[in-house]
């Protein structure tokens, strides 16, 4: 170590008037480093390049906006942003479902002789109300319920289309099917178009006492003709009637093609209140009802009370079963358990 001993000690006598040396000025005063000179003024820094400016003092809607636009876009920015495009955007109206033009039939009406239906056991139109159009009104009622079910529920035209048949012949089937039309003539915003489908042996003009004419087997098997064409109108409001037409050995065939459903169509298009009833041949006699069981809604069964077999019942109901609703008309009953006297409380008996 240094002896603190060999350092010189300022000198006595001096004046207290003088300013005493800083350890450090007296250790450069023995060996003699020299003082550096101590600038007068310090040096300024270094500039960084550009003059650095104020900032700009924004009102508080230009910060706002400025704000929006150089806001950086993330999730919640492109979500709201979908959601403000999908508001003004104006929404594309679907296609409007083209609407068929209606089918009417523009034949001249013939006049339906009276005297004559009461002849045949039919219904008289606006005549005094009897057991028979009772008996008619309830089922035509059933009939009516299930077209209109099976309409709502996306039928189709199938769903306006009644089927009425027997197993065998002699059981009443164009019986009910005249008087099934003329009870639903009556109903006030419905049209009733009663086809001749018993191609082998029509017989609904010589019940209604109208005059033939060609008809549906025509339509089916030319198809440059209009079946509408072929529909006779009579003066019962809302009746109509469609003929048989030309017979011919393949009316199955015709029934069984392509063009029968189109036909078909033509006679409810833009109608949805115009029901068909079809009079077809017996079912275990002829092919045609099996056919046509393809192309209805419903079908009535015609069973003779006091002719009609439970197995031949049975095998006409099977040959049937195209059709989604099958009912039984029992025909020809001459006692009621529940002693109904349909026609006697009008004043009226039968």
């Amino acid at each position: 170590m240094t002896e603190q001993s060999k350092i010189p000690l300022p000198e006595a006598g001096k004046g207290e008037g003088e300013r005493k040396k800083s350890l450090f000025e007296r250790v450069d005063d023995l060996f003699g480093f020299g003082g550096a000179p101590v600038p007068t003024e310090l040096a300024q820094p270094p500039q960084k390049r550009g003059k650095k400016t104020a900032a700009p003092v924004l009102s508080a809607e230009v910060a706002k906006d400025t704000e929006h636009t150089f806001a950086e876009p993330g999730p919640a920015a492109d979500l709201a942003s979908d959601r403000s495009v999908q508001a003004k955007a104006a929404p594309i109206p679907a296609a409007p479902t083209p609407v068929e033009p209606a089918v009417t039939f523009a034949a001249k009406p013939q006049t339906l002789d009276r005297n004559h239906l009461r002849q045949q056991g039919l219904i008289e139109p606006g005549g005094k109300v009897t057991a028979l159009l009772e008996e008619f009104r309830i089922v035509k009622r059933e009939v009516l319920l299930a077209a209109r079910t099976a309409q709502a529920n996306g039928g189709g035209a199938k769903a306006q289309r009644v089927l009425i048949c027997s197993p065998l012949p002699g059981e009443g089937k164009t019986f009910c099917a005249a008087n099934l039309a003329l009870a639903m003539a009556a109903e006030k915003d419905s049209e009733v178009v009663l086809v001749d489908a018993d191609f082998a042996k029509p017989s609904i003009l010589s019940t209604l006492g109208l005059a033939g004419g060609r008809g549906l087997m025509d339509a089916l098997a030319d198809p440059s003709l209009r079946v509408e064409s072929f529909v006779l109108a009579t003066d019962v409001p809302g009746l109509y009637v469609l003929p048989a037409g030309n017979q011919t050995n393949s009316d199955s065939e015709f029934l069984s093609s392509k063009r029968t459903a189109a036909v078909l169509d033509r006679l409810t298009q833009g109608a949805p209140n115009r029901l068909l009833i079809f009079d077809s041949p017996p079912a275990l006699a002829a092919s045609p009802a099996a056919e046509l069981a393809k192309y209805v809604g419903q079908a009535l069964v015609v069973a003779r009370a006091d002719l009609t077999g439970q197995s031949a019942l049975e095998d006409a109901l099977s040959l049937l079963s195209n059709c989604p609703d099958i009912k039984l008309l029992l025909n020809a009953a001459q006692y009621s358990p529940s002693g109904r006297r349909f026609g006697t409380y009008y004043g009226y008996g039968e």
